[in-house]
C-alpha cells in the first residue's frame, strides 16, 4: 500500500484543526491528534483495499517487431479493466532509456469491463535485442487516500537493426552494373565477361577477336560472340568483432560503417545473381550465414549481426580463416571488414592471410578516420598542435605500411573514410567480378 499526497494534506489539516481547537498548553490536542492520523490511516487501508486488484488489470503492448536505429515507430499501450469496479491508475512501463520513448508514464480511469489507450513514440538510440518484460502500476483507491502498487507481465521482444545508410547508392550501382551488363555504355571496361550469353551479327564496335568463325560459315555473314560476367559466384563477408572494432569514427563506432558495407554489399551481389554469405567473428566464429542469393538474404545477413558488439578480446584471424575454408570450399571473394591496426596486422593478419589467397580472391576492407588526416593536414600554431599533428602522420604512415604489407600478401585493400568505405568495396566487387578473376 502506498499513502497518496491527498492522505498528506488530509493530515495536514487535521492538524492545523486540532491546534486551533484546542488550548494553549494542554497536551489533549497530541492525543487528538494521533487518534485522527490513526483513523485516517484505517480509512485509508480500507481506500487501498478497495481498489481494484492487480491481477484484473490485463496490459498489452503493440509497436514494430524491428526497428532500424535512427527511424521512429509508433508504442500503443493497450489496458482492459476485467474487474467490476472503476481503475483509477497510473502505470510506468519498464523500457531502456536507449529505446528513447519520450513518455514511459501515463494515468486513465477505466470503466468496469473497459479499455483504455495510450500512444508513445518508440526513437531508439542503440541496436540491438530488447526484451520487455513488465511495467509497473499503482492502482488508487476510491477516496484516493491510497494506492495499491504491482509490478505485471507485459512481455514484448523488440529488434532494433543497423540503418542500410548507402542504400541509395547501392541501388545506383546495380542500375550501373546492369547497364553494364546489356551493353548500354559508352567506354568498353576491363573483361568482358566470362560466360556466354547469345551469337549475333557483327557491328562496327565489336571486337574482331570475339567472332565466331564457324557460326558465320554456316550464315554467310559475319557473327560473334557476346558474353557477360558469370552468375552464381559465392562472395563471403567476414565481419571481425574484436575489440579494435570498437573504436569510433566520427561518432560511431567502426563495426556500424562495417555493418553498412555488409548490407550494400550483399544488395549488390544479389541484384547481380551471385551468393553473398557471412561469417561474423573475434576470437571464435560467432555465427554463420551460408552464401545464398535469395531476395531475403540481406535480410537474414542483418538479422545474423543486428545485435554483435565488439567483445573486449584480440581478433583470433587464423582461427576463423580455418573455419571458413571448412565451411565454404569453393573458390570465393573473401572480404575481411576489420581495422588496419599497425601491431596487429603485422603479428596477426598479415600471417593468417595466405591461408584464404591460395584459393580465394581477398580483400580487407577498413574504415579510416577522417580526423586523423585533418591533424596531419592542420597547421601548427601551437606546440600542442605540433605534437598531434606528428602523432596523426606517424599514425598514417604505419597505416600505409600496413596496407602494403596486405597487398604484398596478394590481398586487395580498401581503406576508406565514413560513408565512402561501402561504395568503394561495392566497387571492387563490380571490378573483380567484371575482369574474371573469380
Amino acid at each position: 500500500m502506498i499513502l497518496t499526497g491527498r492522505t498528506a494534506l488530509v493530515a495536514a489539516a487535521l492538524a492545523v484543526g486540532v491546534f486551533l481547537l484546542t488550548p494553549n498548553g494542554s497536551t489533549d490536542g497530541w492525543w487528538l491528534l494521533l487518534a485522527a492520523n490513526a483513523m485516517l490511516l484505517v480509512i485509508a487501508v480500507l481506500d487501498a483495499l478497495l481498489a481494484a486488484p492487480p491481477s484484473t488489470l490485463q496490459m498489452r503492448r503493440e509497436h514494430a517487431s524491428v526497428i532500424v536505429l535512427g527511424r521512429s515507430s509508433e508504442l500503443i499501450w493497450n489496458v482492459h479493466n476485467t474487474s467490476k469496479r472503476r481503475m483509477r491508475l497510473s502505470i510506468a512501463d519498464d523500457l531502456p532509456d536507449t529505446l528513447g520513448v519520450p513518455n514511459r508514464r501515463f494515468s486513465v480511469s477505466i470503466a468496469p469491463g473497459a479499455m483504455a489507450k495510450a500512444r508513445s513514440r518508440l526513437e531508439p538510440t542503440r541496436r540491438g535485442r530488447f526484451d520487455l518484460s513488465t511495467a509497473t502500476v499503482r492502482l488508487r483507491g476510491p477516496l484516493g487516500l491510497a494506492s495499491r502498487q504491482a509490478s505485471i507481465s507485459v512481455v514484448s521482444k523488440l529488434r532494433v537493426h543497423p540503418p542500410f545508410r548507402s542504400q541509395k547508392e547501392a541501388e545506383l550501382k546495380i542500375r550501373q552494373a546492369r547497364l553494364l551488363t546489356v551493353g548500354l555504355r559508352s567506354t568498353r571496361g576491363l573483361g568482358g565477361g566470362t560466360e556466354f550469353e547469345q551469337l549475333r551479327e557483327y557491328t562496327t564496335d565489336d571486337e574482331f577477336r570475339s567472332v565466331d568463325w564457324a557460326a558465320t560459315a554456316r550464315a554467310g555473314k559475319t557473327i560473334v560472340r557476346t558474353y557477360r560476367p558469370e552468375r552464381n559466384q559465392t562472395i563471403v563477408v567476414m565481419l571481425d568483432a574484436g575489440r579494435l572494432m570498437a573504436g569510433r569514427v566520427d561518432g560511431v563506432p567502426r563495426i556500424e560503417h562495417a555493418m553498412d558495407a555488409v548490407m550494400m554489399l550483399g544488395a549488390v551481389a544479389t541484384s547481380l545473381g551471385d551468393k553473398v554469405g557471412l561469417v561474423v567473428f573475434d576470437a571464435a566464429v560467432q555465427s554463420t550465414v551460408a552464401p545464398a542469393r535469395n531476395r531475403d538474404q540481406v535480410s537474414r545477413m542483418t538479422e545474423a549481426m543486428f545485435d554483435v558488439e565488439p567483445s573486449l578480446v584480440a581478433t583470433n584471424y587464423r582461427a576463423a580463416f580455418a573455419e571458413m575454408l571448412a565451411r565454404f570450399r569453393r573458390r570465393s571473394l573473401v572480404v575481411v571488414l576489420t581495422e588496419l591496426a599497425p601491431h596487429v596486422t603485422e603479428t596477426s593478419l598479415a600471417p593468417a592471410l595466405p591461408l584464404l589467397g591460395r584459393n580465394h580472391v581477398v580483400v580487407v576492407a577498413s574504415v579510416t578516420d577522417p580526423s586523423v588526416a585533418a591533424w596531419a593536414n592542420e597547421p601548427v600554431q601551437a606546440d600542442v598542435g605540433a605534437y598531434r599533428r606528428a602523432a596523426a602522420l606517424s599514425s598514417l604512415s604505419q597505416r600505409k605500411r600496413a596496407g602494403a604489407l596486405l597487398r604484398g600478401r596478394g590481398a586487395i585493400v580498401v581503406d576508406a573514410p565514413p560513408g565512402r568505405l561501402a561504395s568503394e568495396l561495392a566497387d571492387v566487387y563490380l571490378r573483380v567480378k567484371s575482369t574474371g578473376r573469380l
